[in-house]
């Protein structure tokens, strides 16, 4: 597993040591108080501590490109020279927020005039202006083509400013599993679905990851070898997890048992993080069991962190990873209809859902055809948890580029249709009319994902992290 490196260095200038008695540790005990803020489980801090002169600048710009960092905390302590700066981020071309934390809301200015010693006075002041070189800052960042991001509050106390620090960690880590993931593609698009064709190399080129080609043959070959007893074991699993419907067939459990076993060992076997798929298997009779026989596997994989996305959506399973990175969940789904008597937007799919972030358990239902495709069998239905949810897309741009395109709404209760697919009610704050209007405004697939939660301060970071634009319609 690759976990996101963060890393982490204060300044200060080299000349105010001998001149100002104790404030080189007191600027240290700052730094590790972010430390310690920055700590968390999946994340590595790589803290180099006070970056006080030009040479110690440029050996921290090597180390944290030796220590591969994801992204840089710069945490402007007191005042310091510029020079001190560029050079650790220009070697460590990483992305970098700037920490303008002070140690308190105010200085006393009773007790700091008091003082009487015009030296003492001269460097409890520097103790508290860290705000000072932050335009020198920006100035040489901007000058040198940098991109960095501001944080501005106050090292204690100012849980506006941690959320927004957790936040850009967040983005990062989420950054770090996109670049990391392997993501397969099995089958082709879905005939005639134009929106959802996709450039795979600039999902490479904005992602990272890796595209793993699979075949459904070998999906197929492996429900060969799927024994007796663990169908067994997976219809069991299958009664324990789901709201198994009494009119679905005991052979089609079976099936659906048989493939999701072999799906497993297809994901193990290929170190998938995701996988895209659709095929209709028609003249192949092993493969359209296989294919036919899926959604129940392909749902226990999604809601243990293998998003899976039919009719071979590319870019809508980019975005039910990065919601389920996030721990927002993610699942598949498309509009539905419009409800005007409540102001809400019906949303569902057929295919697998994401059960982690279901209201109850998710219904089993046998179905006997997937409309618009070959096959019949077994399907789930479910509706997202009530509550805040997120709603992502990931968009191909008339230039070719990918962008984001987000929206945060409410899933409410109320009538769903019982049709063996995923069915939701969301509710927005701009109103169903005005939200489908600005939302089919960017030029989205019909797709997207949706995760339970807001999340659309996280998405934006994550867009600046990847250098992505970000469209948030709610």
């Amino acid at each position: 597993m690759h976990h996101a490196r963060i890393g982490l260095f204060g300044i200060g200038l080299d000349a105010y040591w001998p001149q100002f008695k104790g404030l080189k540790p007191r600027l240290e005990g700052y730094l590790g108080t972010v430390a310690d803020r920055l700590r968390r489980p999946g994340v590595e801090v790589v803290n180099l501590g006070l970056i006080d002169s030009p040479p110690k600048a440029f050996a921290a710009g090597h180390r944290f490109r030796a220590e591969d960092v994801d992204l840089i905390f710069l945490h402007v302590t007191t005042y310091a020279l510029s020079s001190t700066v560029l050079p650790v981020v220009q070697r460590a071309r990483v992305p970098v927020i700037v920490l303008n934390l002070q140690p308190a809301p105010a200085i006393d200015y009773p007790a700091f005039n008091r003082m009487g010693d015009r030296t003492r006075m001269t460097g409890e002041w520097l103790a508290h202006c860290g705000a000072c070189p932050v335009p020198e800052i920006a100035n040489v960042f901007n000058r040198a083509r940098i991109d960095f991001h501001q944080i501005t509050g106050m090292l204690h106390d100012d849980p506006e400013c941690w959320r927004e620090v957790d936040a850009w960690i967040e983005a990062a880590r989420v950054a770090n599993v996109m670049f990391h993931n392997r993501l397969g593609l099995m089958g082709h698009y879905y005939c005639g679905m134009l929106d959802i064709a996709s450039d795979l190399t600039q999902h490479c080129a904005h992602f990272g990851g890796h595209m793993e080609i699979v075949e459904v043959d070998e999906l197929a070959a492996l429900r060969r070898s799927v024994s007796a007893a663990e169908v067994r074991r997976r219809v069991a699993r299958f009664r324990k997890v789901f709201d198994v419907q009494p009119d679905c067939p005991a052979a089609e459990l079976e099936r659906a048992a048989r493939t999701s076993v072999a799906l497993d060992r297809l994901v193990r076997e290929h170190d998938l993080g995701s996988l895209a798929y659709y095929y209709m298997g028609t003249g192949n009779e092993e493969n359209e069991e296989a294919i036919s026989s899926i959604i129940l596997g392909n749902s226990l994989l999604t809601a243990r962190g293998v998003p899976v996305a039919g009719e071979y959506e590319v870019k809508n399973v980019q975005a039910m990873k990065i919601l389920d990175s996030f721990g927002a969940g993610g699942s598949f789904t498309e509009y539905y209809a419009m409800d005007y008597s409540d102001d809400v937007v019906l949303m569902g799919h057929d295919g697998p859902g994401h059960i982690a972030i279901a209201e109850g358990k998710t219904k089993v239902r046998p179905l006997r055809v997937y409309h618009g495709k070959v096959g019949r069998g077994l399907s789930v239905e479910m509706s997202v948890k009530h509550g805040p949810v997120t709603l992502l897309a990931v968009v191909q741009t008339v230039d070719g580029r990918l962008k984001f395109l987000v929206a945060e709404a409410e899933s409410v209760p109320g009538p769903i249709l019982e049709i063996g697919n995923t069915n939701s009610r969301y509710r927005f704050s701009i109103g169903a009319r005005r939200f489908v209007n600005e939302w089919n405004q960017h030029g989205p697939a019909h797709h997207c994902a949706v995760g339970v939660g807001h999340w659309a301060e996280r998405i934006d970071k994550l867009g600046r992290l990847l250098r992505m634009e970000v469209a948030r319609v709610c």
